[in-house]
């Protein structure tokens, strides 16, 4: 009797054991994939990693915009909407260029990046909703002069040599002689920016 109850006893003392080594290994595993494994961000894929502008332009003050878009058309100013989200290749790719439109006409366009996703499912839209212009692809982009009159409509990869055109026609600058086409450098493993 009594070596039955040791060797019942050795029995559940080896299952603890055993219980506790799998529990230990689990934890330990699951800290090694949480705290040692790297986080990245990816421009190449279409997954989530957060507000495209801030991890792929460095430039935060995009999202929110600045101001609505029905309030945009109401200033003497021209107009860029901007259509995206942020768990798209193209749209990690292109945000960088927004944010470098962004750097040399800040002060004098108005920004509205809208992400496609947050537009309300509407039968119609009238003109100053963002609705109205938005034609189902990411990335959009979209030039409206003061007069709110669209000077272009651009789908997908636009360059930033075309958009620079369409704004530097209306603000009667000088046509550029020369330029080299911009290319993507990364400043650190977050973001990226545009460089000549």
């Amino acid at each position: 009797m009594i070596h039955s109850h040791l060797d019942e006893f050795r029995t559940m003392r080896g299952k603890v054991w055993l219980h506790r080594c799998l529990l230990g290994l689990a934890i330990a595993l699951t800290c090694f994939f949480l705290v040692l494994s790297p986080v990245r961000a990816d421009v190449e894929s279409d997954r989530y990693d957060g507000n495209i502008f801030v991890l792929y332009a460095g430039d935060g003050s995009l999202v929110p915009a600045s101001s609505t878009f029905k309030a945009a058309l109401s200033l003497p100013k021209p107009v860029i909407l901007a259509f995206y989200i942020d768990d798209s290749r193209d749209c990690k790719r292109f945000a960088s260029v927004i944010s470098h439109l962004k750097d040399f006409y800040g002060r004098v366009v108005v920004f509205v990046p809208i992400n496609a996703d947050s537009i309300p499912v509407k039968d119609s839209y009238q003109p100053d909703e963002p609705g109205y212009y938005y034609e189902g692809v990411v990335p959009q982009i979209l030039i409206f002069d003061a007069e709110n009159q669209v000077r272009l409509n651009g789908k997908g990869q636009v360059k930033y040599e075309e958009l620079d055109d369409v704004l530097r026609e209306l603000f009667n600058l000088e046509p550029r002689t020369s330029s080299v086409e911009l290319q993507r450098r990364s400043y650190n493993e977050f973001s990226g920016e545009m460089a000549e």
